[in-house]
């Protein structure tokens, strides 16, 4: 409880006038008929659980004033003939115990601006109060307020945290989950009644896992609503190992905020699950997009909302600038790091950077400059004189996709298609050297400039296939890329992009941005996500059946 709330509660029960009112000139705005209108309390008395505020002068539930430091007042407008020069009364009622108690019985309140106004001193803390006034003229008319009511709840909540999944750090007791896996924590809130009065009651909570806390209202996004019990259980994936911290506010009913701090260690994973798309080791593939500020932010293909599980900070990008000019992409790792291996391309000079990772996506020990091959080979592997108009570093690279497992020999390992002069570019051979091995030219015929590459990955069959939308129509069309019996995906479908049309269409007016971390949902095949022109994240079942998760950040 705050100083000026503690003074404002001190013992004594008396109610009186607020300061400099008891002699203010009477201002009363012109009526031809006495009337007493809008009877409220300020600070208006409030219901934070659903948000809203109540004066309760029907008869119907009162609401709290809370901790707020400022003195509650009573107020009416006042409108009087010009021969009315009385002040208003009024009266109120403390109705906490089985018989109701007068604290304030015709108290005057001179009239300012049309407005009567009673401040209050000595309110208790868990008291209900009922008051109105009146105001009775020297010819004998009179006017008279309903009766309105408000309560009084002071005293913040509480709030404690436990989870057996991550036990609190300190605590004997040993995790039963890794970083990367949900655990599920317990809230308990509790607002202690003061004795002879009520409390509130809690009304929500607003967890924060590693982040900051801030000022809230119950409803806002991530503000949880306890059971009848005041607990709610959360399930929660800490995406880092080490020490996390939960920051847990709760708010009661009358606005009143406590806050509590949990501390937990999550161990690292030692055989966490590997799925192609998924960039922080929890076995589900990964949207990943910078934001407005330039970080670089994961979110979860199960999400459902725009809030990322991850963010690397915009100063872990080369240069240190931020992410905003790099492309990504990511599918398939090597034997060195358990999760997929991100590549960025730098826009503005064509460098691609390699970052091996663990999952916990530190970006600050820097990144690997990825060498280009100096040879190349045609469609089927043979090797020919590299066109007149191939580069050996990759500022002709348009577009690039991990397009996933070219062959059924490297396991995950990532494999990179490009656009290069309008033509398709393969890299890789089941490692990161690419270097050493062959570029290997798929099309000669430069016709794919026109065309937004999309690297849904493999289906649960393990089937290959290559999505791109025509820009000039907005068509996606789908191009399967069978394994051979030599065990090497087969790229003649590639040979005309305006083959295997799909009959779906997403203009780049609409959608600026497509792309694609494999199967979102689970069914075993791959899904579309997109980028809106208002920077909505939709995300698809396939290519259908859109879901809207919000706007980016």
């Amino acid at each position: 409880m705050n100083t000026a709330t503690s003074r404002l509660l001190a013992a004594g029960g008396v109610l009186g006038l607020a300061a400099g009112l008891a002699v203010a000139p009477a201002a009363y705005a012109d009526g031809t008929t006495l009337a007493l209108t809008d009877p409220r309390v300020t600070p208006a008395p409030v219901v934070a659980g659903d948000g809203t505020t109540t004066q309760a002068c029907d008869g119907s539930t009162p609401g709290w004033i809370g901790a707020t430091g400022a003195t509650p007042t009573l107020s009416v407008g006042v409108q009087a003939p010009a021969s009315v020069t009385e002040q208003p009364r009024f009266r109120v009622l403390d109705e906490t115990g089985a018989t109701p108690v007068t604290l304030v019985e015709n108290q005057a309140a001179p009239v300012v601006n049309g407005t009567a106004s009673l401040g209050l001193t000595g309110l208790q803390n868990g008291h209900t109060y009922t008051w109105r006034a009146h105001l009775i003229a020297a010819d004998g008319s009179r006017a008279v307020g309903p009766f309105c009511s408000f309560k009084v709840d002071t005293t913040a909540p509480t709030v404690s945290v436990s989870s057996t999944d991550f036990p609190a750090s300190g605590s004997t007791a040993a995790a039963t989950k890794y970083a990367g896996q949900t655990g599920i924590f317990t809230l308990s809130g509790l607002d202690p009644a003061p004795a002879g009065g009520a409390a509130s009651g809690v009304a929500c909570f607003r967890p924060v896992l590693n982040g900051s806390p801030s000022v809230f209202h119950c409803g806002d996004p991530g503000t949880v609503v306890p059971g009848a019990d005041g607990t709610a259980k959360l399930s929660y994936k800490p995406t880092q190992w080490g020490t996390n911290v939960l920051q847990v506010q709760v708010m009661d009913n009358a606005g009143n905020v406590g806050a509590a701090s949990y501390s937990f260690y999550a161990l690292s994973n030692p055989n966490p699950p590997q799925a192609p798309g998924d960039v922080d080791n929890d076995g589900i593939p990964d949207i990943v997009l910078p934001d407005g500020a330039g970080n670089l932010q994961v979110i979860s293909g199960q999400a459902t909302s725009t809030t990322p599980t991850t963010v690397v900070p915009a100063n872990q990008a080369p240069g240190g600038t931020g992410w905003g000019p790099f492309q990504f992409a990511h599918r398939g790792w090597d034997n060195t790091a358990p999760a997929d291996t991100v590549f960025a391309r730098d826009t503005r000079g064509g460098t691609i950077y390699v970052y091996r990772n663990f999952g916990s996506l530190d970006f600050s020990g820097g990144a690997e400059v990825l060498d280009r091959p100096s040879s190349c080979a045609d469609v089927d592997e043979k090797p020919i004189s590299c066109p007149a108009d191939y580069t050996q570093d990759w500022s002709a690279v348009e577009q690039f996709v991990a397009l996933g497992p070219a062959d059924k020999f490297g396991g995950q390992a990532p494999w990179l298609l490009t656009v290069e002069h309008g033509n398709l570019w393969l890299f890789g051979d089941g490692q990161l050297q690419f270097g050493t091995e062959n570029a290997q030219q798929l099309t000669t015929s430069g016709n794919w400039s026109n065309y937004d590459l999309v690297a849904p990955g493999q289906d649960a069959k393990g089937n290959l296939s290559l999505w791109a939308r025509d820009r000039a129509t907005g068509e996606l069309h789908a191009y399967p890329l069978p394994l051979k019996a030599n065990g090497i995906a087969d790229f003649s479908a590639l040979a005309d992009p305006t083959a295997h049309g799909t009959g779906a269409f997403f203009t780049t007016a609409a959608y600026p941005t497509l792309g694609s971390s494999g199967d979102l949902d689970g069914d075993g095949n791959p899904d579309l996500w997109a980028v809106t022109a208002d920077r909505h994240l939709d995300v698809f079942n396939g290519w259908t059946a859109p879901r809207d998760l919000g706007v980016l950040k």
